[in-house]
């Protein structure tokens, strides 16, 4: 562990673990564990036996949600792209109008 590195004792599942993290990273690493924490606490309490199963059923979950939502982003992103270009088409035509106008 280097100087700008913590040692960060997180848990999940009831057994502790020491992470070293730098120091900036700290609340989000606590954040992290919880998160990962809560997940694997439905996944066992959903019935699902065993650390590893526990692990893999949370992770392809935590999995999933991140690709839908990135699945969400890209939309967005598109939606909005699609908007700027049809407001500056219309600025293009309102500017052009004017022009005329103005001859």
């Amino acid at each position: 562990m280097n100087d700008d590195n913590l040692a960060v004792t997180i848990k999940i599942l009831d057994k502790e673990f020491r992470i070293a993290c730098p120091e900036s990273e700290h609340d989000s690493l606590l954040a992290s564990a919880h998160y990962l924490n809560t997940r694997m606490k439905e996944v066992r309490d959903s019935g699902v036996v065993g650390q590893d199963r526990i692990a893999m059923m949370a992770a392809l979950n935590m999995a999933h949600d991140l690709l839908a939502q990135k699945g969400k982003s890209e939309n967005y992103v598109k939606s909005m792209s699609s908007r700027i270009q049809s407001l500056q088409e219309k600025i293009e035509t309102a500017l052009t109008r004017n022009r005329q106008l103005e001859l």
